[in-house]
């Protein structure tokens, strides 16, 4: 079915490409940009070696975002592409007798990969996706328990450094993690000037603005029953710059989890997202975790795995 075998190394601002044929000779290699132009140019030089190109097909490593763009294009244009786990083309490697090190002999490596698994295309298309989805759905779920986590630690070291601040601002919008950066206790607060209080408080950057004046937050300082402990002052500032890095990864693997969602599973992805209430972030990893639909022979099955199905209780003894 396919003559024509064409491996892509992917970096940041160019790709590597090199192709085989049916005997796994060389057919082409070029090193265009990651841009229009060198899409262009890539897609021109597999116009000229094949007209038709469902003999044509692509496999690409999983490279964060930056293979999304040319992944996207490829399907865009019917070039049957596969995305290919960088593990298994290093294992590949390792393997192989022709040790390589340069992304134009890593995209040699590719094609050859994909030649020698020619026969189970289908499967390498459907799993590999696959994989890439799922192991993206999983990491965001890893790191959004972590933050769950870290604003449980910020809320319960806030118990002993300032407890009654919780009770009247929301401690863990992201004006007021700024200010407990500068000012993680009462007894700190109550040292400080109101002028070094006022700039710490002052609603720089992004964030939702706080109704409480920093005049306020000084009153509650000196009425605070906070415990003095120099250890949680250090700690808190170390748990809130913690917690802005987990949730900025978050929002990151989330936009690249739902990207490549689009891409590979647009139907249902834009089925899902017109159920009122299902946003982008919730049908990605619905998708991501559900696999190909078309491995369950009935409606009813999707269901089951997906634990939606209604379960009827009923007390007493059941018949028999």
């Amino acid at each position: 079915m396919y003559s024509l075998f064409v491996g892509i190394d992917i970096s940041k601002d160019s790709f590597s490409v090199a192709a085989l044929d049916e005997k796994a000779k060389t057919v082409f290699s070029m090193n265009p940009l990651m841009n229009a132009e060198g899409f262009s140019d890539f897609l021109k030089m597999l116009s000229s070696h094949r007209k038709d190109f469902s003999t044509v097909v692509v496999a690409l490593e999983s490279t964060g975002p930056y293979h999304l763009n040319l992944y996207s294009f490829l399907l865009s244009k019917g070039i049957t592409t596969i995305i290919v786990n960088p593990l298994i083309i290093a294992n590949f490697n390792r393997l192989s007798l022709r040790k390589t090190k340069t992304d134009r002999k890593d995209a040699f490596t590719i094609a050859r990969y994909l030649y020698l698994n020619r026969d189970s295309i289908c499967n390498l298309t459907s799993s590999q996706v696959t994989t890439d989805l799922r192991d993206l759905a999983r990491e965001r779920e890893s790191i959004l328990k972590m933050v769950a986590s870290m604003k449980n630690d910020i809320r319960r070291i806030l118990q002993s450094t300032f407890p009654e601040l919780e009770h009247r601002v929301d401690v863990l919008c992201v004006t007021m993690l700024r200010f407990l950066k500068g000012f993680p206790s009462a007894r700190l607060i109550n040292q400080a000037t109101c002028r070094e209080v006022a700039e710490g408080f002052s609603q720089r950057g992004s964030g939702r603005r706080i109704s409480m004046p920093y005049t306020r937050i000084i009153e509650l300082a000196k009425s605070s029953v906070a415990t003095t402990s120099p250890s949680k002052e250090l700690i808190l500032p170390g748990k809130i710059e913690t917690l802005f890095h987990l949730t900025k990864r978050a929002d990151e693997i989330t936009k690249m989890l739902v990207e490549l969602c689009k891409s590979i599973r647009q139907e249902e992805f834009s089925i899902l997202t017109s159920i009122k209430g299902i946003a982008a972030k919730t049908a990605a990893p619905f998708l991501a975790e559900l696999g190909d639909h078309q491995k369950f022979q009935s409606y009813k099955k999707m269901l089951a795995f997906s634990g939606l199905d209604p379960t009827t209780h009923q007390a007493g003894q059941s018949a028999p």
